[in-house]
């Protein structure tokens, strides 16, 4: 008898690093309440680096401390690697943001008397963990800044500062790095340095990153964009560029979605 051979199955999607649903951020009560997210679903990708662009006030560092666990919503769930954080105690998301979150902000927040080994190595050292020297050289290697690391931050450039942010960031082996405005205080060649240490990171290393950006160039890095208005996601672009996310900006007003939906997948 003979037996047929089953196709192939299609691979399934790799389930998204980061997600929320129904995320709702209210500042305020009353007349005078402010919203500032306004029911969002989304999915963030794995391994991949996903820009958040919108005008200012649209939600998108609401949404980043959101999903980071550095604020609370108002309601809605925001779910990071399989773990629900909006009820987690102030103990747990610490160690929830010390182990498994990675940060990188617009202001580089490097500790002034420490070398930059010493800052790329702080989180380790606060939860009293053993370096991974591998994945260490690795990380530094990938940053670029072996040279440099019996520096002080003072003795580094911004665009170095930076990037020392960044491979602080990853030494954990986080789930997902959050980047707030991570080029917003550097020229451009130091902003060419960290974006291509961001992307390096993704290509390289496997890391997920989620980046807050109002720069198009800064956008054009990444593999999707999502873009946020009024507290809402209205557009989603795939394999950006410079010019198509110029022109997504100018039409951001003509909404893509149906009113009320508020989310991207």
């Amino acid at each position: 008898m003979s037996h047929a051979t089953p196709a192939p199955s299609a691979p399934r999607p790799a389930s998204p690093i980061a997600s929320a649903r129904g995320l709702r951020k209210v500042y305020g009560d009353g007349p005078a309440a402010v919203v500032a997210l306004d029911d969002v679903d989304v999915d963030f990708a794995r391994g991949a680096l996903t820009a958040i662009m919108g005008p200012s006030g649209s939600g998108k560092s609401t949404l980043m401390h959101c999903m980071a666990g550095l604020d609370r919503p108002t309601s809605g769930r925001a779910v990071v690697d399989g773990q629900e954080i909006g009820g987690l105690s102030e103990k747990h998301l610490t160690r929830l943001r010390r182990t498994r979150l990675g940060f990188v902000f617009q202001a580089f927040n490097l500790v002034p008397t420490l070398t930059a080994r010493e800052n790329i190595t702080l989180p380790v050292d606060l939860a009293r963990g053993r370096l991974d020297e591998d994945w260490f050289e690795e990380v530094v290697d990938a940053v670029g800044l072996g040279h440099r690391l019996d520096h002080r931050p003072a003795e580094l450039s911004g665009g170095q500062q930076q990037r020392v942010a960044c491979a602080r960031a990853l030494i954990t082996r986080p789930s997902v790095v959050f980047a707030d405005e991570p080029t917003g205080n550097l020229d451009s060649v130091s902003s060419a340095e960290v974006l291509g240490f961001l992307r390096r990171s993704v290509d390289r290393l496997g890391q997920s990153v989620v980046m807050v950006t109002h720069d198009p160039a800064t956008a054009a890095y990444a593999d999707r964009v999502l873009f946020l208005a009024d507290g809402r996601f209205v557009r989603d672009l795939e394999a950006p560029t410079a010019d198509s996310v110029i022109e997504a900006l100018r039409t951001l007003s003509a909404p893509q979605v149906p009113a009320g939906a508020g989310g991207v997948r």
